[in-house]
């Protein structure tokens, strides 16, 4: 096995932003192959849900079983189903022991006509399949469903949220997206009783449809490559992130994100995307790089810039006195410190990790030549600073 396989069981989304879309669209920008179990169809745009028509639940298994029997699974991830009676189907089949240990369970409790299901039988279904999930991923609303405390107030949160983690014996990602505030802050609750926070800045726009399933998708996708559960999430945080701040702009209510243009998130190998060059005259060398079609995303004091290319890849010119006069190369790598290690490890000579101010993280090091390079996480800093032109 080269390549992690997903199977997504879910509704689709004709609109293109949510749903079996959204999933197939992250799975793949993210070096995953993505299958699917169409739980039901819709005719859907960014304003809304004209119309769902479900897919019988025998149908929605044997779409699961059908795949998992040729191509083999290393992660689910599993989005509406529709009601009870799906999630129970879907329940049945993943008690085979055909689909691994790795099953994401997004709680979208949406009923095949539209309306948000809180009834008890959904409810117990949803559980039933929190038992056999490695995580939960509810925003604030449908964990207030799936604990059956409507009322619940923002203050009650993480105490239910350890007892639900405990009860159903597995780990529950409340996320943050409808708390108020600028900051939105999403909570891993582990069966054990132990919280993990991650916070982020809100990003300010419209265009959110599908956040939801791409979370998932993407955590599943991690998930089914080997990663650590803590490690899945946060590059699925940040993959989510990068998709926000692309979106196209598309329709006339909530549009979809930018999955396409996500170009960001490190992989298993370090990646090859930031070159610095020296100069020695500022202007001129920003009107340069504009001449070639870049685009300038960073310009700071006449002394530097940064250029964005079509593909995301980022160039920047430093004044040549500051940089030693040569140029810098940057591999980004998902995990700074394990790679430091690793290099150490083979004899190569790095120094250790350093916070920038920039909100990069950087450890030096040369090649046998000479060569000056760096490898580094930036997250967003490095085409979204807060500072971008």
């Amino acid at each position: 096995m080269t390549i992690p396989r997903i199977l997504v069981v879910a509704g689709s989304d004709s609109g293109g932003g949510a749903g079996i879309q959204a999933d197939i669209k992250t799975v793949t920008m993210l070096g995953g192959h993505a299958m699917t179990a169409v739980t039901a169809l819709t005719a859907q745009n960014t304003l809304g849900v004209e119309g769902i028509h479900p897919v019988p639940p025998a149908f929605v298994v044997q779409q699961m079983a059908c795949v998992a029997n040729d191509l083999g699974v290393d992660a689910v991830k599993i989005g509406m189903l529709g009601g009870a009676q799906v999630a129970h189907a879907v329940a049945d089949e993943l008690d085979s022991g055909r689909y691994g240990e790795q099953i994401v369970l997004d709680p979208v409790m949406v009923a095949t006509s539209g309306a948000v299901l809180a009834d008890a039988d959904t409810i117990t279904a949803m559980q039933r399949l929190a038992t056999l999930a490695t995580l939960v991923t509810p925003n604030l609303p449908e964990f207030r469903v799936l604990c059956g405390r409507a009322d619940l107030s923002d203050d009650a949160i993480e105490a239910e949220a350890s007892a639900y983690a405990a009860r159903v014996n597995t780990h529950l990602l409340v996320k943050g997206g409808h708390a108020e505030g600028d900051t939105i802050v999403d909570r891993l609750f582990s069966p054990d009783g132990a919280v993990t926070r991650w916070s982020g800045a809100r990003i300010d726009t419209v265009h959110t449809h599908g956040t939801g399933c791409t979370l998932a998708s993407a955590i599943a996708e991690g998930l089914g490559r080997g990663l650590a559960l803590d490690e899945a999430i946060a590059r699925a945080r940040l993959f989510v992130r990068l998709a926000l701040r692309q979106a196209p702009g598309l329709g006339r209510g909530h549009g979809p994100m930018g999955h396409a243009q996500v170009r960001d998130v490190p992989g298993e190998r370090p990646t090859l995307n930031q070159v610095t060059l020296p100069t020695t005259d500022h202007a001129a060398s920003v009107a340069f790089y504009q001449t070639l079609g870049l685009t300038r995303i960073v310009d700071s004091g006449g002394r530097y810039a940064r250029f964005e290319s079509a593909g995301g890849t980022t160039l920047s010119v430093e004044a040549a006195t500051e940089i030693g006069g040569g140029a810098i190369v940057y591999l980004e790598v998902a995990d700074l410190d394990a790679a430091v290690a690793a290099a150490r490890a083979a004899g190569i000579a790095i120094a250790d990790p350093v916070d920038q101010p920039w909100g990069w993280r950087e450890a030096s090091l040369t090649d046998p030549a000479g060569n000056a390079l760096r490898l580094y996480t930036a997250g967003e800093y490095r085409r979204f600073p807060p500072w971008r032109v």
